[in-house]
Order: structure tokens, then sequence, then C-alpha cells
């Protein structure tokens, strides 16, 4: 089985993508963007966009996700924004195609949590440069910008099943897809402070420094 969790940026993908790969034993993560930033970072800098728009990212993506699904044993976890109807054909449905069981969820929330989300990732980039590290902020910028667009698309209903996630937490988000899944989580043992840490250990190590 394959978990699609589709949503804005700043939406919860990857921790809610963490917090179930935490409790289900035998679950891999398969970040799509990690392609894309390979791919990006291959051009030019002035030829640099939105790499979702590349028909290699397209087909990479479902190449290397076929290839997990068919040979690993567990479930596998994809956090990814996909928004247009098309991009979303060649990858969710493509892989729909080829036989495998694709479980597809968008996270959504209302533009005012979205918002405070991506501040509160700002505030750990700040973090990040005191330790050391260079984190450009120039991506929650983006996507604020691509905020509205991601928000009114993601509504539609070929992008379902729809979550929102306003007023529940990251282990509860992670609780209700296994529901819907038919998969069982392991009980959620941590406290709110141990949570709060391990998440935010999880963002920093999601900063892109490109």
């Amino acid at each position: 089985m394959l978990l699609w969790i589709n949503g804005p940026f700043g939406g919860g993908k990857t921790q809610t993508a963490h917090e179930i790969r935490r409790r289900l034993p035998g679950s891999v993560i398969c970040d799509p963007e990690h392609t894309g930033f390979g791919l990006r970072r291959t051009l030019p800098p002035a030829l640099r966009g939105d790499f979702r728009e590349l028909v290699s990212w397209r087909q990479g993506v479902v190449e290397v996700l076929d290839l997990a699904l068919t040979r690993h044993e567990g479930v596998v976890i994809v956090p990814m924004t996909v928004t247009d109807p098309v991009q979303f054909a060649e990858t969710v449905g493509r892989l729909r195609e080829l036989g495998h069981d694709v479980r597809h969820f968008t996270l959504l929330a209302e533009r005012e949590t979205v918002l405070r989300r991506l501040r509160e990732r700002v505030l750990g980039r700040v973090l990040a440069r005191a330790t050391g590290r260079r984190a450009p902020a120039r991506r929650e910028t983006w996507a604020v910008t691509q905020l509205d667009h991601c928000l009114e698309r993601l509504r539609e209903a070929e992008f379902a099943e729809h979550l929102w996630t306003d007023h529940t937490t990251v282990p509860k988000t992670a609780d209700r897809i296994a529901v819907l899944a038919g998969l069982t989580l392991d009980p959620n043992t941590e406290g709110r402070v141990r949570t709060r840490l391990r998440q935010t250990a999880v963002g920093l190590r999601h900063i892109r420094l490109d």
C-alpha cells in the first residue's frame, strides 16, 4: 500500500508522514522532493523553476515508487504536494494504473492556520542559523504565494480524501489516516513535550538549503 499525503506547503504533510512511520512497523517514507531538488540542482540557476512541471520528475517518481512498492513489503508513505490535475494523473493515477493500492489523503486547514505553521517554520530556520546551518527563508515566502492556489485546488473532489487539521494534532491526524486506510498504528505513548521536541527535530532535518 502507498499512502500519498497531499496538502498545501506548510500543511503538515511531512510531520504526519513521520508520525505514521514511527508508529507503523515496516513502513518507509519515500519523499519525491528529493528527486525534484536533484533535478533542479542539475539545471543552471536561471532555468530552475517548479520541478513538478518536469516530465522527468513525474516519470522518475512513478518509476521509483513502483520499484519501492514492488520490492518493499511494508507500507510506503509519500508526503508530496500535487495540485495540478495532469501532474496528479501522471503520478498518483499512473501508480494506480500499474495496479498499486494507492490511498490518497489531502490535509487541509484554514489560511490563517497554514500561515501560522509557516511562521513556525521560519522560527525553525532562525534556530538552524544559530547552530551554524544556512537556511534561507525564501521557500516560506514562495509557500505563502502558493497558498491560496493550493487551498482552492485541493478542495476539489478529485483530491479527496480531505482531512481538516485546524483543531487536531499530528498524532490524531495520523490515527485518522490509519483508520481510513485500514491500518493499525502502534499506540502513541509520547507526552506533549517529547512530541514537540521530536517534531522540531523533524522540521530541522527537512530544512532545504537551496
